[in-house]
């Protein structure tokens, strides 16, 4: 058994690949069983998010070949594309990525929660179409048990290391239930995105994405059913708006007081929150002196961030020790299931011999042969026959010298006791 993760993520491939790359939640299921007949797995799950695609194979043999030549075909893309982005860890390597994808360290924010649901789902995806079977299964629920330990015993998980989600994190300073808020995001960049998963994870429910370019907002307004408007629209939907976070590369400002002011006479001074985390500024810094606006700057997130950054860089320090333990762990769980298959061989094997002399046995006796003299027979035959590999075996030690062998074959049989440390 041989096991494989195998894909590409954030870091190995832009978002247009990763986009063509993706799968739909509901083609994974046919996919899985196409994937499994191809490259001849005995089990695979897939794991398909924004920031990566992953499958997480046993295979009785290192090959992945047929898994590149699978996605090509599948995705109709050149695999030439792929293979410059893909990466394969086997056995103890695919094991460690695992760990390290459900504990959130390899995730593009740090110690991030979500992928570790997006793993649970991926693995019951693959129960439900019967292409996970024990070997993954093991590997997956000690992922699960690992990323668990993680975030207990580390704090990977408690600070925030984006600007985005310190973004959000203030916003709830200003409005204790942002689910009540409506949200104007200006720009489509990855910062905006990100700003939106985190408003939709606090439960926002109404937000505008406005853009200079509206296919680009559109596709961040469908992922998260937002609005999407150019940036020609902002002053009729500016009013609307208790929270205005903004992110674009504008050499200008993009929103004025008097456009601001204007909109505050219309909300009746309702406050408003405003997020600029453009450089340069999106928003006139003439809009703080506005006695119904708490303006912030990215400079105000930076010592925050900053800190975080650190103080979950040490926890990820932490982090990755407890993967390796964890792995180490595992593998020699499997190793432990090696030998009890061997037990069951070995016993599987000594019963059929017996199985054989017994009816040896009783055909001698039932066509008149003394029971004694048969069942001296079979013992003898038994003996033999049990003792013939372990015999060869140990002439072969001994005639390359192999005393070590010959000393744990001692021990193995029982002829001696095994050496007990100091």
């Amino acid at each position: 058994m041989a096991l494989l993760a195998y894909g590409i993520n954030h870091r190995t491939a832009s978002v247009d690949l990763r986009e063509k790359l993706a799968f739909s939640p509901d083609r994974v299921v046919s996919a899985l069983n196409e994937v499994r007949d191809h490259a001849r797995l005995r089990e695979v799950a897939i794991l398909s998010t924004c920031n990566r695609t992953e499958l997480y194979c046993s295979a009785d043999a290192e090959n992945s070949e047929l898994l590149l030549s699978w996605l090509g075909r599948y995705h109709a893309l050149p695999v030439e594309n792929i293979s410059r982005c893909v990466y394969e860890f086997w056995n103890e390597a695919a094991v460690r990525h695992l760990m390290r994808v459900a504990s959130g360290l390899d995730s593009m924010v740090l110690g991030e929660p979500q992928i570790l649901g997006q793993l649970k789902t991926a693995y019951s995806v693959a129960q439900e179409a019967h292409t996970v079977g024990p070997e993954l299964g093991r590997l997956f629920q000690h992922s699960f048990s690992a990323a668990k330990q993680i975030r207990t015993e580390t704090g990977i998980g408690t600070n925030p290391v984006s600007v985005a989600f310190a973004s959000v994190k203030l916003a709830k300073r200003i409005f204790s239930d942002l689910g009540k808020t409506s949200v104007l995001l200006i720009g489509a960049g990855e910062t905006v995105e990100l700003v939106a998963r985190h408003l939709v994870e606090q439960g926002v429910k109404s937000i505008t994405v406005a853009n200079r370019t509206l296919s680009r907002a559109n596709a961040i307004a469908e992922e998260f059913k937002a609005r999407a408007i150019t940036l020609s629209d902002i002053p009729l939907a500016l009013p609307h708006a208790d929270i205005v976070i903004s992110s674009t590369a504008s050499p200008l400002p993009i929103l004025g007081k008097g456009a601001v002011e204007h909109a505050l006479k219309i909300r009746k001074h309702k406050p408003m929150f405003m997020m600029d985390i453009a450089v340069p500024r999106d928003i006139e810094e003439e809009v703080s002196e506005l006695a119904d606006v708490y303006l912030y700057t990215v400079d105000d997130l930076q010592q925050v961030v900053e800190e975080n950054r650190r103080q979950r860089k040490d926890a990820a320090s932490k982090a990755e020790t407890l993967v390796d333990s964890c792995m180490a762990q595992f593998m020699d769980s499997l190793k432990s299931l090696d030998a009890v298959d061997a037990i069951r061989n070995y016993r599987d094997k000594l019963e059929t011999l017996r199985q054989l002399e017994m009816e040896k046995a009783l055909q001698q006796i039932r066509s008149g042969t003394d029971a004694e003299v048969v069942m001296q027979r079979m013992s003898r035959s038994l003996i033999n026959k049990v003792m013939h590999a372990p015999t060869t075996q140990l002439k072969q030690a001994a005639e390359t010298g192999r005393n070590d062998q010959i000393e744990w074959a001692q021990q193995l049989l029982g002829i001696i006791e095994p050496n007990k440390p100091d």
